[in-house]
């Protein structure tokens, strides 16, 4: 028997980025762990990858190129050949392109998180086609928009700074399922002295484990935020002396914080007097001691009408206090601007020949529903779908089901499993895992270079992407050089060598270790340099007036709620969230059956009160609904979910639900006031016995 231990890295959309071990025995990939050596992975894998394997070689793997044979949405296909499918696809869009290229949409996202199998050889395929350009705006635009106004890019606290921090406030995230490796170093925060505070909706695994959880409204975050400078400024809680050197319009902001007294930030975000007050205290007094406060922010904070503004308003609070000065303070939203990315060399928007319109992923059901207009430009023809799976994931799904279903849209999906999104392709493409390809990574969790190297070979006829759109290229005669470039030559371009940050970059060397961490400063702003406009972490921003935003902290209310919306509120009472189930990543990992089995059926928690109004019992099959769609889940009667909210745990694929739908019938096509990012966390509904 032969033997090999292969250096990996976890491709899924999760901060923490993993460095694997695969064993390999004569070919056979037996096992994946967490490298013990990575400082951030140290060993430890999540629930979901920990099962690697049982994904890579399921039973329902793809491994043939198919062909629809049935209706769309049925899910039945017959074996092809990858000739007569890269025949087909080329021919078809080579038609579709002689009259308007646009009318093709690329539809990709987080798959894989990969440089060289996520938009690299695709995307150069795409502009030299004069496709439409894809806006992936469904995760973290909003949040990054209002980040980086205030900080002036998405650089903060290094994660492992901050088991050495004395107060760390959770806000809009559940780490333990969705970060397990900063919780790591927060227990150790916490071993060590530190309190925790958690600052969510509902009562997670997380903020289960926390000092203390404040469960605010959804929505409200802004508002808590601008709640804190109040007090922080009234009770002279502040950095002076940072707030001189390093920041911009502290005069305006000292106005505007006035208007958010502890009781009118209270009764908007549903919250006591007393939570507001004291959480101000706590953070700006530690602070004032001279000890390390790091705020830990994600993504949940910014899936709602102002989400964006919600995000800049936190983003202000260290330095008011001067946490910066602290390696163990300040902030992280996303490491990922700390990474000197190459995107122009991987990507070649050079290529395009006229600049194509901008398709937005988070209204993809509406623009698939759409005729050709001078406004919007051609009707959609095609769809190239990789690393995705819209029709579980896009919001308002009864459309985005609506527009995959149309007979004239020729369809083509690149995937691993037979998907939601897979029943309604034309031309199914099997592709490779990430144990089967090359790939190279940044991180938006941590500050490492990371490698992937090939431990099998593809099963069954499985291709990368970029071999996929390489044959594209070819079939279509595309002959520019890049076109021919290896996997392994596309990740020696990353990143830029002659960034200070990547100074030791060599891909050669990162395949052979696995990781290497970035040239990067324990305290990024603990003397200013911020990366904004005037270098200054900045509380007035006159780019965000240029746009036509509130340049200074503002609470914008969300598109639906009972305080925002009273009337709709009379029909949809209560709010709905849908944050991620421990056992799934997205929709990644739900064919798993042990990770499926683990997390049980679709399930909607309900507080007490709300569920005896409507004589609805713990256990009982619920029907969840709005002028958008329902859908069916089985009730958990508990006061995690505070009075007034209820949470979905998501995203299921549609076909394992037992009326075939999930959250997504419910949540809205509406953007957010920044960044164009959807409102998943923005919805009214009611909620019924089945």
């Amino acid at each position: 028997m032969t033997t090999s231990i292969v250096r990996a890295t976890c491709p899924h959309d999760c901060p923490d980025t993993c460095a694997l071990l695969v064993t390999v025995e004569d070919g056979v990939a037996v096992q994946v762990k967490g490298d013990p050596d990575h400082p951030t992975t140290a060993g430890v894998l999540c629930t979901k990858v920990s099962k690697y394997t049982e994904r890579t070689y399921h039973k329902d793997r793809l491994l043939h190129p198919m062909k629809r044979v049935g209706r769309k949405g049925e899910g039945r296909f017959e074996r092809i050949t990858w000739d007569e499918a890269i025949d087909t696809i080329a021919s078809r869009l080579g038609e579709i392109a002689s009259g308007n290229p646009q009318a093709i949409v690329p539809y990709s996202y987080a798959g894989t998180m990969g440089f060289v199998q996520g938009e690299s050889m695709a995307a150069r395929f795409f502009h030299k086609l004069g496709a439409s350009l894809l806006d992936r705006t469904i995760c973290a635009s909003a949040g990054g928009e209002g980040y980086k106004y205030t900080i002036g890019a998405r650089i903060g606290t290094d994660v492992e700074q901050f088991q050495n921090a004395k107060l760390i406030l959770i806000w809009g995230g559940n780490p333990i399922a969705s970060n397990l490796h900063f919780w790591m170093r927060a227990q150790e925060a916490k071993r060590r002295g530190a309190k925790l505070i958690a600052i969510d909706p509902y009562r997670s695994l997380t903020a289960e484990k926390c000092h203390q959880h404040i469960a605010l409204l959804p929505g409200t975050d802004a508002a808590l935020a601008l709640g804190m400078m109040h007090v922080l400024i009234a009770e002279d809680l502040l950095d002076c002396d940072y707030i001189e050197q390093h920041t911009l319009g502290f005069g305006q902001l000292k106005e505007r914080a006035a208007e958010w007294t502890p009781e009118r930030t209270a009764q908007t975000c549903g919250i006591s007097v007393e939570e507001v007050v004291q959480l101000a205290r706590e953070y700006g007094g530690a602070a004032k001691r001279g000890e390390p406060v790091a705020i830990r922010v994600n993504y949940g904070v910014q899936r709602v009408h102002g989400g964006g503004m919600a995000v800049r308003n936190i983003a202000c609070l260290p330095a008011l206090v001067g946490a910066w000065r602290h390696a163990a303070g300040g902030i992280q939203l996303s490491s990922s601007d700390s990474f000197p990315k190459n995107p122009q060399v991987l990507q070649r928007p050079d290529l395009l020949k006229e600049q194509p319109r901008t398709i937005n992923m988070s209204t993809i059901g509406d623009d698939l529903l759409r005729e050709s207009s001078q406004a919007f430009g051609p009707k959609i023809e095609a769809l190239v779908v990789y690393n995705s799976n819209p029709v579980a994931v896009a919001p308002e799904s009864a459309k985005v089901v609506q527009g995959f279903a149309r007979e004239d849209l020729f369809t083509v999906v690149l995937e691993h499993f037979q998907t939601d999104t897979a029943d309604y392709a034309d031309i199914l493409l099997p592709a490779t895992t990430q144990l089967e390809h090359v790939d190279i990574h940044s991180t938006y969790g941590h500050l490492y270079m990371m490698a992937n190297n090939a431990a099998i070979a593809p099963l069954g006829e499985a291709k990368p992407n970029t071999e996929v759109f390489r044959l594209l290229a070819a079939r279509m005669g595309f002959d520019d050089p890049c076109f021919h470039e290896s996997d392994d030559e596309i990740a020696a371009q990353a990143f830029k060598r002659d960034d200070v940050r990547a100074i030791h970059f060599d891909w050669d060397s990162l395949k052979r270790k696995g990781w290497q961490k970035l040239n990067a400063p324990d305290a990024p702003f603990a003397h200013g340099g911020f990366l904004t406009p005037s270098g200054k972490c900045e509380f007035y921003s006159a780019k965000m007036k240029a746009a036509g935003l509130d340049p200074l902290p503002a609470y914008i209310p969300p598109h639906e709620s009972v305080a925002s919306n009273p009337a709709l509120a009379k029909k949809y009472p209560l709010a709905m969230i849908s944050p991620p189930a421990r056992n799934f990543l997205n929709s990644s990992f739900v064919n798993v059956q042990s990770l499926r089995d683990t997390e049980g059926e679709p399930h909607l928690d309900m507080h007490p009160s709300d569920a005896d109004e409507r004589g609805i019992g713990d256990g009982d099959a619920v029907r969840i609904y709005n002028d958008r769609g329902s859908f069916i889940a089985k009730a958990r009667v508990t006061d995690k979910a505070r009075r007034g909210l209820v949470v979905g745990l998501s995203i299921w694929w549609k076909k394992f639900a037992a009326d075939g739908k999930n959250a997504n019938e419910v949540t809205s096509q509406q953007l957010t006031d920044m960044g164009n990012a959807p409102t998943f966390y923005d919805v009214l509904v009611q909620v019924e016995k089945a």
